[in-house]
């Protein structure tokens, strides 16, 4: 059997990845080949997985853990998306918040399944909205320079960055990400995209052809600094639905809710990671996110529908005590519930710290 190709897209929470992964799977689709994805979250109701789901990918999904921690799970998960449908192009994407993904992730591919998968390389998109502070000396970064050593990692290992957004940065801008990522990753060619337009993506799918001594950047890596720095994040997954006597517009609620939650979060000084929620409708569904504390919300995904209910799941990952997180996403879902005089209905939130990452394997010989 033809091995599959195997694509992971890495970076920061907020990078963009599930719009990457989209349209990637839309331009392999395009040359005729059968595409699967999987995705993965630290825990169940992923927006992502609706998401794509949502626009017709054939998805999987490995929740409880990331990639390298529950390393079984992914193979498991390929292994489902070859019985149901013999993709060519598998996509995954990782927890955005995880590092050392070539020793836990991509060499146990090369050394235990060489003959199941062909590796293209690992290319990890760089977050604008952090990097530009992150990198930038003397810059306030919003993270503790713990979170912002896995920001660092991530870009360290990379086989190559990308450069994403391009459509919402002036000239300058890039070209200061550019020399900051020059400066301190020289190693990685960058490509500059933006999963929004599409532009870049011809470039793209022409690098991730290229073969040869890829996926070998096995990091030297502090574990108890990576998982603090995770830990410092409060992780929320939150379901309900949303039902009210008079039709309302769903791109509207969603905003809203945004925009609460960056007041509030904003008034506690807790930078943002990443917001995201998604409103679900019988043949529609539409997706507002917020990037970071600094970033505009934006609906990403507009539904451009009229409903009295709807489902609703919302993604956070904030820089704050998960208890506090989902008190504030418990009063902002209410007051943007009662300002189109409708009501919600909690199905479940799970707020959390990550625990301490134990992976699977790590391989930290190159095969």
């Amino acid at each position: 059997m033809k091995p599959i190709r195997f694509v992971m897209v890495g970076g920061f929470l907020g990078g963009g990845k599930t719009t990457t992964i989209g349209r990637l799977a839309r331009m392999f689709q395009a040359q005729g080949l059968k595409v699967g994805i999987v995705t993965n979250d630290q825990a169940t109701d992923l927006v992502d997985t609706h998401t794509l789901r949502s626009q017709g990918h054939l998805v999987g999904e490995v929740a409880g853990a990331c990639f390298c921690c529950n390393f079984n799970e992914l193979i498991s998960t390929v292994e489902s998306l070859q019985a149901a449908a013999r993709p060519d192009v598998v996509l995954a994407e990782p927890v955005g918040s995880c590092t050392d993904l070539v020793a836990t992730v991509v060499q146990p591919l090369a050394q235990f399944y060489q003959n199941q998968f062909d590796l293209t390389p690992y290319g990890v998109i760089l977050k604008p909205s952090h990097g530009l502070r992150i990198l930038n000396p003397g810059q306030r970064s919003g993270f503790s320079p713990k979170a912002a050593y896995i920001f660092r990692k991530q870009l360290e290992e990379a086989d190559f960055i990308l450069i994403n957004r391009i459509d919402e940065l002036k000239p300058a801008e890039t070209n200061k990400l550019s020399a900051l990522i020059a400066a301190e990753f020289p190693h990685a060619p960058q490509l500059r995209i933006s999963a929004k337009t599409g532009s870049g993506f011809d470039s793209l799918l022409e690098f991730l052809d290229r073969r040869g001594e890829f996926g070998r950047r096995v990091l030297e890596l502090d574990y108890n600094t990576y998982a603090e720095g995770e830990a410092e994040l409060g992780w929320l997954n939150s379901s309900l639905s949303v039902a009210a006597p008079e039709p309302f517009e769903l791109d509207d609620l969603l905003l809203d809710l945004i925009r609460r939650l960056q007041q509030s979060l904003g008034d506690l000084e807790a930078e943002t990671a990443h917001l995201k929620v998604i409103g679900l409708v019988q043949g529609f569904f539409g997706v507002a996110n917020l990037v970071s504390s600094q970033s505009q919300p934006e609906i990403s995904l507009p539904s451009n529908c009229r409903t009295r209910e709807a489902r609703v799941i919302v993604n956070a990952r904030v820089a704050i005590d998960p208890r506090d997180l989902e008190a504030q996403v418990s009063a902002a879902v209410e007051t943007a519930c009662q300002a189109i005089g409708a009501q919600a209905t909690w199905s479940g939130t799970q707020s959390f710290r990550p625990g301490r990452p134990v992976p699977t394997h790590r391989l930290t010989a190159p095969a």
